[in-house]
Parts: structure tokens; C-alpha cells; sequence
């Protein structure tokens, strides 16, 4: 029989795809020669799908430094994929962008000796950058807008993200300043199909808003300042709300930190008979160790949270935007869907409550709260957040002890508002007191209630933690104010934490929802009459007129005078008498603060509840250090490192 020409080829112990053999061909060692190749490779390598993994291998393991030896291959790969995105037919210009976006995360992502000038080596060379990078992300900007699909158009997206995050310390970032894409974006949010497709192209919209934006003019700040396409703007909203849930949940894995109401299953499990419960037995959750919980927390929240970013430029520029975040109501209301502003509110009480475990959730916490200052700061708005128009169910961190009251059912969002405040004053206190937060929880606490006393607003809040918790401020202050008095603003803090006790002394009356309150009040000032004078003295308030330290030094003076001379020796709150044996009861204490406001007269300084409006210049290191924190994230979230 005649041998046949074929020969046959042993069966490889591995197959590989073609588009990887095609990856290792481009950046192969022997990559001297200086030849380009050829226009069938680039049909055929775009004509592939992208194995994502592989190529971010072949890319990690090139050092920076060899990166540019490779310029010749890092050059044609970026040319040819920009090209491939104008190719409307076949899966070109999808394949191309899913080449850019784990090319650029890869590339941007190296620890260059010369990042910019490198980095426009790598991609173009010096003498093509301009025109290279206006083609790209003009490419971008048309996908954006008109793409043929809301996939494709999402990946263009991704690509932005990948340059916008991964080029922010460069001067790559002013091409897509000089190129518009606000319009583009817009129009992706608002035909897009769910809410998870809006949160990326919002994020972009804020990691732009803030490139260099105390330096210059920045176009996309101008651009959300006249935003009015209101059903666009509820979706923004509405997909923030869900995100802020999904955060959240994150939160609620590590620890369950919801009371479970009585059911039929919950008693039958308690009992041991949950197998006959209806329903079956739920899985267990799983129950963590304090310091794995720790560990855990810590890493929280997720990279989605780079979200709040744009949510707070938006705030801040946008009136209609503030308007919508505090009274759009749930979509679907009859299925307990939750309120957007509730899910924030929510989401800062747990970012507060674990702020003091790392830099970056204090850096969202911080967010969050200009968040919070803009919107009470507009008169209009606080008076929906403090009416019955506002009533909405709000699930309030219970993760960490001291707990406050829990409240069921639907709540006026004001008192979910001083909860999560009070929250974070209990749960921050260190001797490395983070002073802005601290000042920005106060600042919050001191609009609101001041706006309550001017408007005469009474709610049913339960006031003794409030005020419990400021006096324990004011302690924490005194015992380690050689640890506290040298940190930069504490004045500020000093100020506002005593005026707003002022306030409620002078202006209880008036928004106080009882009597029996306002007494609580001067009961809880009179007992902590010692500490009060400690604390004018060590941090030397009498000298300062800025605050009304004085209204509360004689307000427990005068009636520490009538308990311990005008009724018969008897003694301070908690204290004998001097000289005699007899304690006075709490109630007999009430009685004689009753009886003192007759020859009471409470002299406090004008003007406790006035404050100055936000301006963003005053948090500029703050929010500069936030811009590169939501890089981090966003790199890690489109798969780079931070």
C-alpha cells in the first residue's frame, strides 16, 4: 500500500485557543525585528474572542521598564483596536473593546519611572498621541451615544472607566475633557434597561467631575449644574438607592444585626420543631468570630460605593437632583420596596458605625455627611425631611453596642437622620478624634433642631439619648483634652457641641414634644454641672465668644445653689448634702428643676443656631483624597489593582 503524504502530527498534551497563540506571537521575546503585522493578524485577532485572562497574564509578567521595548506591538494593538471600533459589522468593534479594556487596566496599571510621558510611549509615541487619543475617544463617545447594543454600549463604558482610573494623575484624562461625553453618557443612562447598568456610567460621570476640578473650570461640573431631564435624574436616583441596598447587605452577611420578630417558625425553632415549621428550616446563616467579623468589616464597604462620588457632586451642583433624592418615592410602593433616600440614609448609619476601622470607610463616611449638610442646609428640603410627608420605613445599623431605641414601622426621616448622627458620635470616640466627622455629625444635628425651634416643630424622638450622648461628648472632651487640644479645628467642634446644648436649654420649649423632655434635659445638665466647669476651663472656652458655655455653667449652678442651700441641705443629683445624710431621689431632683424656672433666666448668646453654608473649597484636601480613593476602587472593580 502507498504511504499516504499526510503525516500525522501528535496530539497536543494542551490545547490552546488560537487568539492566546496569537497574544504570545505579538509579545514574543525575539520582538527586534521591527516589523508590523500583518493586516490578516488584526482581522483575524479581532475576529476572535478575547481570552481576558490570558492576555492580562501575558501583560502582568512584562515589568514597566520592558513594557516600552515593546512599543512597537503596545502601539499597533491600540491602533488597530481604536480602528476595529468604527467596524459596524461582524463582532469587531465588542471584541476590540474587551481587547482595550484588559490592555489599558493592564498597562495603566505598571509603576512607571515617567508615568505620563511613558504611558504615551506604550500607547502612541509623543508625536501621535494627540491624534491617536482624539480618534479613541471620539470612538468612545459615538458607542456611547448610538452604540447597536446596550452590551456594547456598557463595554465602551468599561474602556472609559479603565483610562479615567487608571490615567487620573495623567495628562491622557484632558482628552476626554476636551471631548464632551456627558451628552453620550446621559443618553446611555437613560435608555439603559436596569439599574445595574446605570451605576458604571454614573461613576464615570463622577470620577470626570472631579479631575482637577480646584484647578479649573471642569465641563462636566457645568454640565450636571444644568441638568434638568427629571426622569433620567430618577433613575440616577433609583439605581443609587439599589446599590446603597446592595452595599448594605454586605454589611448584614457578616453580622445580622435585625431583631427577628415573633412567627410561627421563629417559636417553632426556638422550641426544636423548626422541621415542621411551614416553609422547611432556613439555611443557617454562618456566625463569625468578633475578630474575623473585624477583619471582614473592614474591607467593606465594596467598590460599588464609588457611586457616592457622583451622588455627591450631583448634590452639590444640582438642585433638582437634591429635590428628587429626598421625595421620590419607591417604584413599586404596594411591594414594601424601599425609598432611595431611605437605603442612603441606611447605608451611612452602617458606614458610620464601622468608620474608625479604616481610612477609606471614614473617607465614605465623610461623603455621605456633605451629602446630609447639603440637603438640610436647603430650607425647603428640611422641611420635608422634618414632616409627616416624609414618613418611610429606614433600617438603622444595630451592629455595634451602645444601641439606641429601635423603632419599627415608618419613621419621620428627620429622627433616622439624628439616629444615624448619634450613632456616630457613640461609636467614633478615640484619642485620635476624627475632628471633621465629628463636626460635620454635630453641624447636621445643630441645622435640624435649630430649624425646628425657629419653625416650632415638635417630633416624638426619644431626646434623653440625644442629649445623653452629646454630655458624654463633652466628657470624653474633658478627660482627654490633653490628648484632643492640639488637633487641628477641635475649636469648631468645641463651639458647636456646646451651642447646640444651649439651644435646647434656651429653646426647648419650642420643639421639644413634653415637659417632662425639656426637664430631662435640665436634669441631665445639672448632673453633669462638674464636668461642664472642667471643661470651660481646660479648653479655656470663656475666653472664646463664639460659644454659650456660660448658659450651662449657670444653668447647673443656679440649681445646684436651690438643691444644696434653698432646700434644707439637700443634695445634687446623686450626691449627700454637705454635712447631712439625706439623697435626694431622681424625682425629688425633677421637682426642684420644676419649681427653678421660675427664678431661672438663662442667658444665652444670640444666634445658637445660625451656621455657615457649605463650601466646597473649605473640604478640598477631603475631597481630593476621596477622587483617588474611588480610583482604587473602580480599578479594582474593572479588574486592575488599587
Amino acid at each position: 500500500m502507498e504511504q499516504s503524504p499526510l503525516t500525522h502530527q501528535p496530539r497536543p498534551q494542551v490545547f490552546q485557543q488560537k487568539v492566546v497563540q496569537l497574544y504570545e506571537e505579538l509579545f514574543k521575546d525575539d520582538h527586534d525585528d521591527g516589523t508590523e503585522k500583518s493586516e490578516g493578524f488584526w482581522r483575524e485577532f479581532f475576529l476572535l474572542k478575547p481570552d481576558r485572562a490570558s492576555l492580562r497574564q501575558i501583560l502582568d509578567e512584562i515589568r514597566p521598564d520592558d513594557l516600552l521595548h515593546f512599543e512597537l506591538q503596545t502601539r499597533q494593538l491600540f491602533a488597530r483596536a481604536v480602528g476595529a471600533l468604527k467596524t459596524s459589522h461582524g463582532a469587531a468593534d465588542i471584541h476590540a473593546l474587551d481587547t482595550l479594556s484588559i490592555f489599558l487596566v493592564a498597562v495603566l496599571s505598571k509603576k512607571y519611572t515617567n508615568p505620563s510621558s511613558d504611558i504615551i510611549e506604550v500607547l502612541s509615541g509623543l508625536d501621535h498621541i494627540d491624534t491617536a487619543f482624539t480618534d479613541f475617544v471620539a470612538g468612545l463617545d459615538s458607542i456611547i451615544r448610538n452604540g447597536r447594543s446596550l452590551e456594547l454600549r456598557e463595554k465602551a463604558v468599561e474602556v472609559a472607566l479603565a483610562v479615567a482610573s487608571g490615567a487620573y494623575q495623567t495628562s491622557l484624562l484632558t482628552y476626554f475633557i476636551q471631548r464632551d461625553l456627558f451628552p453620550a453618557i446621559m443618553k446611555f443612562i437613560q435608555e439603559a434597561d436596569t439599574p445595574e447598568r446605570i451605576i458604571a456610567p454614573f461613576t464615570l460621570v463622577g470620577l470626570l467631575a472631579n479631575y482637577n476640578k480646584f484647578e479649573f473650570q471642569n465641563p462636566y461640573q457645568m454640565r450636571l449644574n444644568d441638568f434638568v431631564n427629571e426622569a433620567t435624574i430618577k433613575k440616577i436616583i433609583r439605581s443609587v438607592g439599589q446599590t446603597c441596598q446592595n452595599l448594605r447587605q454586605q454589611y448584614i452577611d457578616v453580622q445580622e444585626d435585625l431583631p427577628e420578630g415573633w412567627s410561627l417558625k421563629s417559636t417553632l425553632n426556638m422550641i426544636g420543631l423548626g422541621a415542621i415549621a411551614p416553609g422547611g428550616k432556613p439555611p443557617p446563616k454562618p456566625v463569625y468570630d468578633a475578630d474575623t467579623a473585624k477583619k471582614m468589616f473592614a474591607e467593606l464597604p465594596g467598590e460599588k460605593a464609588a457611586v457616592l462620588l457622583a451622588t455627591y457632586d450631583f448634590t452639590h451642583a444640582n438642585k433638582l437632583f437634591c429635590f428628587n433624592l429626598v421625595t421620590l418615592p419607591p417604584e413599586k410602593e404596594n411591594k414594601g420596596e424601599e425609598q432611595a433616600f431611605a437605603s442612603f440614609v441606611s447605608l451611612t448609619s452602617y458606614l458610620l458605625q464601622h468608620a474608625h476601622l479604616s481610612q477609606r470607610t471614614t473617607n465614605y463616611s465623610h461623603l455621605n455627611l456633605m451629602v446630609f449638610r447639603l440637603l438640610i442646609e436647603d430650607q425647603v428640603l428640611c422641611k420635608r425631611i422634618c414632616s409627616e410627608e416624609s414618613k418611610t420605613h429606614v433600617r438603622l445599623c444595630r451592629q455595634r453596642s451602645p444601641y439606641l431605641p429601635l423603632v419599627q414601622g415608618e419613621r419621620i426621616m428627620a429622627t433616622a437622620v439624628m439616629d444615624t448622627m448619634i450613632d456616630a458620635i457613640n461609636h467614633n470616640l478615640r484619642r485620635r478624634l476624627d475632628v471633621g466627622l465629628y463636626t460635620l455629625c454635630v453641624g447636621i444635628l445643630l441645622r435640624i433642631i435649630g430649624f425646628m425651634a425657629r419653625t416650632r416643630t415638635r417630633l416624638q424622638y426619644h431626646w434623653a439619648d440625644l442629649f445623653r450622648s452629646l454630655l458624654s461628648l463633652v466628657r470624653f472632651l474633658t478627660t482627654y483634652a490633653n490628648d484632643l487640644k492640639g488637633l487641628q479645628h477641635i475649636e469648631t467642634l468645641l463651639d458647636l457641641v456646646v451651642n447646640l446644648l444651649a439651644l435646647g436649654l434656651s429653646s426647648g420649649e419650642t420643639f421639644l414634644p413634653t415637659p417632662a423632655a425639656y426637664d430631662d434635659l435640665f436634669y441631665k445638665v445639672v448632673e453633669t454641672g462638674e464636668v461642664l466647669v472642667k471643661f470651660r476651663e481646660v479648653y479655656k472656652l470663656a475666653k472664646r465668644p463664639s460659644n454659650s458655655i456660660e448658659t450651662l455653667v449657670n444653668v447647673s449652678t443656679h440649681y445646684k445653689e436651690m438643691l444644696a442651700g434653698g432646700d434644707g441641705g439637700k443634695a445634687a443629683p446623686g450626691k449627700k448634702a454637705g454635712g447631712g445624710s439625706k439623697q435626694l431621689t431622681s424625682l425629688q431632683v425633677a421637682e426642684v428643676i420644676k419649681q427653678g424656672y421660675e427664678t431661672l433666666s438663662i442667658q444665652a448668646k444670640e444666634g445658637l443656631d445660625s451656621w455657615e453654608k457649605f463650601r466646597e473649597a473649605d473640604e478640598r484636601m477631603l475631597l481630593k483624597k476621596m477622587a483617588r480613593g474611588v480610583v482604587g476602587d473602580v480599578r479594582v472593580a474593572i479588574g486592575g489593582s488599587p
